[in-house]
């Protein structure tokens, strides 16, 4: 699955406020902090070695490592679940585009033992502890009846980090991720529960109006985030649905 990448991470639970930023605080940006470069000669790529360098110097990514998160991406879900209450003990949760696992194990986090939660990708994803893991294609016609037996239900909550994969032209750029989009939506109307949340990352620009249109049909609200942890270069947004009207409500009002 193209570009299914969330974040996440083992570790201790997440308590509330711990999404914020490194040391539980806003992220650290102090221009005291001196910035480190990479200088090893056999990274000849310009780009190669600016992504390293961002790397080395981002704290989320060394936050990230302090609490035993897969990526750094783990921090903005927790954010999305703290503007939005994604996540709820008992909860059951589908994460889209799962690899590397990271927004999984924030999910189990959260969720706690009482609850679910199913990671679909189809890239391979190492052990989550408390989560089942699925190497599936989402569009499969098979994968939403499996998911609803593997979650013994509908699910709460649907989860896409996924991005499809760029080409450097923005409309294009656009089309594709709304696209991905659309297909997830589809995805999780077909497996929520009535209340249900859904999240999905879109670029700077909103949504389609047709998607939009869409979702204020089927949920109760919709809005768009920037957590925090997104760097402030990327295009990246998030569209976040909550209170899934149900199939039938929805299709009363069609």
């Amino acid at each position: 699955m193209a570009g299914g990448g969330s974040g996440g991470g083992s570790g201790s639970g997440a308590g509330k406020g711990r999404g914020k930023g490194p040391g539980g605080g806003a992220a650290r940006t102090s221009g005291r902090r001196l910035k480190e470069k990479v200088r090893n000669p056999r990274l000849r790529s310009v780009s190669s070695r600016r992504w390293i360098e961002r790397q080395i110097n981002d704290p989320w990514v060394a936050e990230a490592k302090s609490r035993g998160y897969r990526s750094r991406a783990a921090f903005k879900l927790l954010q999305l679940d703290e503007k939005a209450g994604l996540l709820r003990r008992g909860a059951r949760v589908v994460d889209l585009g799962a690899a590397p696992g990271g927004w999984t194990q924030v999910a189990v986090e959260k969720v706690g033992a009482e609850g679910r939660v199913v990671g679909i990708d189809l890239l391979p994803i190492d052990p989550v502890p408390g989560a089942d893991l699925l190497a599936l294609d989402f569009l499969d016609p098979a994968a939403p009846d499996l998911l609803r037996e593997r979650l013994g239900g509908g699910a709460d909550v649907v989860l896409s980090d996924m991005a499809a994969a760029t080409t450097g032209h923005a409309a294009t750029d656009h089309l594709r991720i709304i696209a991905l989009a659309e297909a997830a939506l589809d995805f999780a109307e077909s497996v929520l529960a009535p209340g249900g949340h859904f999240v999905a990352k879109v670029f700077q620009g909103g949504s389609e109006k047709g998607l939009l249109d869409r979702m204020k049909r089927d949920f109760e609200k919709v809005r768009h985030v920037k957590p925090a942890a997104s760097r402030a270069e990327s295009a990246e947004l998030y569209v976040v649905a909550s209170g899934f009207r149900g199939k039938a409500e929805a299709g009363e009002e069609a």
